[in-house]
Parts: C-alpha cells; sequence; structure tokens
C-alpha cells in the first residue's frame, strides 16, 4: 500500500492542455506545430494589463515591456496595445517554457513579486498578470493549499461519528488510519498513470501530465465517502457479535461472513462503473475513472477483508476499549436502530401436562 502511495509524493498539480490530446487529434497537432515554430511558451501566453492615467503612464510602457522582457524565462514580449479609449495597455508575454512546464510557474511568480512591482513602480503602473495560464497556476495552488485542510476536516467528524456509533477509540483511529491508506494509494496510482510511462501507456496516456488539483479533491470526497461507508458496515455487523458473545474472533469471522459478499458485489459495481471512464480520451476523466476503480478495488479486497479484520485480531479486546469518562459523556447511536423495541412481546409458553 506504502508502495503504491509513493508516486504522489513526486506528483505535480497544474492543467492538462492539448498537448496532452492523442496525437492523431487536430488539437494535438496546432499545439505542436505552434511550438514547433514559435516556441513552448506560445501556447501559454501571459497576459499583463495595467491602468493607464495620462501621456506619461503611456510613455512608460516601453520601459515596462524592457523589464519584463529581460526577465529570465521570457522569449519574447509583443509590442504593448492600448485600447480606443487609451485607458488600458496589454502586454502578450511568450515564455520559454510551455503552460505545464514548473519553469512557467515560477515565471509568474517572478514576474508577480519582483519584477513588475519594481518596473511598474519606476513608471508609475500598476501591474496584473493573468490569462489561461496563470489564471490555472492559481487555480491549482489554491486547491492545492486546501487540500489537507479538506482532509484534516473531513476525518475528523468521520472519526467524531465512529466514536459515537461504535463506543471504542480503537476502532475510530483504525479506520481513520485504513482509510486515509487507501485514499493514498489511489492517489499513487494516478500520479504513476500521469507520470506517462509503462503504466500510463497501458489506458493510453503517453506524455507526462500534470495532476489537476481538483483531481485528489474530488477522489477524496467521494472515495472516503464509499470506504467509510463499507467500514461503518462491516465494523456494525462485528459489535452486534460481540456485544452478544463477547468473543472478539467470533465477532471478526461473524461480520465478515455477514458482509463480505454485499461489499464484494457493491464493490465490483462501482469498479466497474469507474472503469468505463478509462477508455474516455479526455486524460481528466482517463484518470479519475483509474483512481478511483482502483481505489475501491484496493479498499474492498487488501484493505477491508484483509488489512482491517488482521489488525483487529491482533488487538484482541482492545477494539473495543473506550475510557470510562468518555463512555458516559458520548451519546447512544444505535446504527441499526433498536428492533427489539417495536417487536412483539413473546407469548409465555404453556405449561407441560403430566
Amino acid at each position: 500500500m506504502l508502495a503504491l502511495a509513493a508516486p504522489f509524493l513526486g506528483a505535480r498539480f497544474g492543467f492538462p492542455d492539448a498537448g496532452n490530446d492523442p496525437a492523431d487529434h487536430s488539437s494535438r497537432q496546432a499545439y505542436d506545430l505552434l511550438a514547433d515554430g514559435f516556441g513552448a511558451g506560445a501556447n501559454g501566453p501571459l497576459l499583463l494589463v495595467t491602468s493607464l492615467d495620462g501621456d506619461d503612464a503611456a510613455a512608460a510602457l516601453p520601459a515596462l515591456s524592457d523589464a519584463v522582457a529581460a526577465t529570465p524565462g521570457v522569449a519574447a514580449v509583443l509590442p504593448p496595445a492600448v485600447d480606443p479609449s487609451g485607458a488600458t495597455a496589454l502586454l502578450t508575454v511568450l515564455p520559454e517554457t510551455g503552460p505545464q512546464d514548473a519553469a512557467t510557474e515560477d515565471l509568474v511568480h517572478a514576474l508577480r513579486d519582483d519584477v513588475l512591482p519594481a518596473a511598474g513602480a519606476d513608471a508609475g503602473l500598476d501591474v496584473h498578470v493573468g490569462g489561461v495560464t496563470a489564471a490555472a497556476i492559481d487555480v491549482n495552488e489554491s486547491m492545492a493549499d486546501g487540500l489537507p485542510l479538506l482532509i484534516g476536516g473531513v476525518v475528523t467528524v468521520s472519526m467524531v461519528l465512529l466514536l459515537v456509533s461504535f463506543r471504542s477509540v480503537v476502532v475510530m483511529l483504525t479506520a481513520a488510519l485504513m482509510n486515509l491508506l487507501s485514499v493514498a494509494a489511489a492517489y499513487g496510482v494516478v500520479a504513476l498513470v500521469l507520470e506517462g510511462g509503462w503504466a500510463g501507456q497501458l489506458v493510453g496516456i503517453d506524455t507526462e501530465t500534470p495532476m489537476p488539483a481538483y483531481v485528489p479533491v474530488v477522489m477524496f470526497a467521494v472515495l472516503f465517502g464509499l470506504s467509510m461507508d463499507y467500514e461503518v458496515f462491516l465494523i456494525s455487523r462485528m459489535r452486534e457479535s460481540w456485544m452478544r458473545t463477547g468473543d472478539n474472533a467470533r465477532a471478526i469471522v461473524d461480520g465478515l461472513a455477514g458482509t463480505g459478499r454485499v461489499i464484494t458485489a457493491a464493490a465490483a459495481i462501482m469498479v466497474t462503473v469507474f472503469a468505463a471512464l478509462v477508455p474516455s480520451p479526455d486524460v481528466v476523466l482517463k484518470s479519475l475513472g483509474v483512481g478511483m476503480a482502483a481505489a475501491i478495488l484496493i479498499d474492498a479486497t487488501i484493505v477491508r477483508m484483509l488489512l482491517v479484520p488482521a489488525v483487529m485480531h491482533v488487538l484482541g479486546r482492545a477494539n473495543w476499549w473506550s475510557p470510562r469518562w468518555l463512555d458516559r459523556r458520548i451519546p447512544q447511536l444505535y446504527v441499526e436502530g433498536r428492533p427489539e423495541l417495536f417487536l412483539p412481546e413473546r407469548e409465555p409458553e404453556p405449561a407441560l401436562v403430566r
């Protein structure tokens, strides 16, 4: 599981573009022709926009253009374009690298943080960096920065619900760790496929492709919900047996026997649904399909049917431990309801006639 998750450590966030389309697509051919003729940066120009207040500001545009052109990583700066009213100026900057390249992201930050504030102050201009490439960089960074907060919040809420449902600290911690391990393995599979090597070629990805930041966000939301659903289904059967028999080993066997087929069938349906996305020519849909299908397959087999029961066997009676002070304070939550309240009372058995 850790080996599967390892490729995600080297994942680079970004938006796929026409350069990741199949080689026989017209959009890919146009992308390659443009890169060969005018450089890779022609496929992702940066747009510098500033407002002009008076003739002095317009006269400062050539100096601003020269300062941008002298920045490392800039291939060319097109002549400034001024709107008919003379209130706004536009400079189109062609980077030396393509829109997916990490060097282009570094260039955007260098322009915003260092070059433009200095050059704009000298010219009295407030310059903004925009365009599709810069917007994609901003969106990816925003989502990537928020991913740990999303994961932490969802895991915390899930742990609280598990604690209330099963009144066990160990079950709560085990479920959270196993689910995180399952999601991490799925992230690693997607990262491996997007590298464009042998794994990517198996599903039709032949070029190195950045991972859109919303892919791990969507995957986590869906996969954590599904894996937690399987966990609750499995553990609820185990806890019922534990409450009835007090035998941990018997509870684990009863839980697996009662839910194994249902979890496997449900997982098989979901794997089939997500695997149907893999033949799609769209790289994003393809990566989502691969990641979700792999995650559910891993979760329903390795995690839910092997790791969780094995860990619970090793821990023994400690699985159901909870501090007394905590047990007194958390409310009673009956996951499966209380059917004994609605069953008719049993009639007394007739006395035996001697």
